[in-house]
């Protein structure tokens, strides 16, 4: 059996003057606290200590950052699962629906049939990616509850209760004009 001592000299870490100074260091010290009858504190073994301690705290935090980031590309995969199952095709695309994303305002084509389901609100606008996908209402609900940023745009559907007194209950409000 070879020591550590030996295998470092074979890998050139240490030197022969080097390895017996540190050997005497050691009878000094062994004789030393033999003398005043006090067992000295070993140092170098509380460094190694904090050290292994320190490394251990930093391996937590690591594989706290790679649970994170695990976990939101699972979320992000689910998402992109919901939306790819139910996205909802736009028709032929003759008529131009505008709506806001962040500070821009964007525009996809739609039939009027899809038109009339987003004005509804039982359609709802999703970002994937760099497009814009259609989903129905309980998909989007379940995008944002892992993420509430894809969510482009849901219109709440208009109550329909009429008071019965109302003096304007003839006359339609449009909801979305033309330009």
């Amino acid at each position: 059996m070879v020591s550590l001592q030996e295998q470092l000299m074979k890998a050139g870490l240490v030197d022969k003057k080097k390895a017996a100074k540190v050997h005497q260091d050691k009878s000094k010290q062994k004789k030393e606290a033999l003398r005043t009858g006090v067992v000295a504190v070993d140092e170098t073994r509380a460094a190694v200590q904090e050290a292994q301690r320190r490394n251990a705290e930093r391996a937590r935090e690591l594989n706290a950052q790679r649970d994170a980031a695990a976990q939101q590309k699972a979320i992000a995969a689910q998402i992109t699962q919901l939306v790819r199952q139910n996205r909802q095709a736009k028709g032929n695309g003759d008529i131009a629906y505008n709506f806001t994303y962040g500070t821009k305002v964007e525009r996809i084509h739609v039939s009027a049939a899809v038109r009339d389901h987003l004005v509804a609100g039982r359609l709802v606008i999703v970002a994937q990616g760099e497009t814009f996908e259609l989903v129905p209402r309980v998909v989007a609900d379940k995008v944002a509850e892992r993420d509430a940023a894809l969510v482009v745009r849901v219109n709440k559907p208009a109550a329909t209760a009429v008071p019965e007194d109302d003096p304007y209950a003839d006359y339609q409000i449009p909801d979305d004009f033309t330009w």
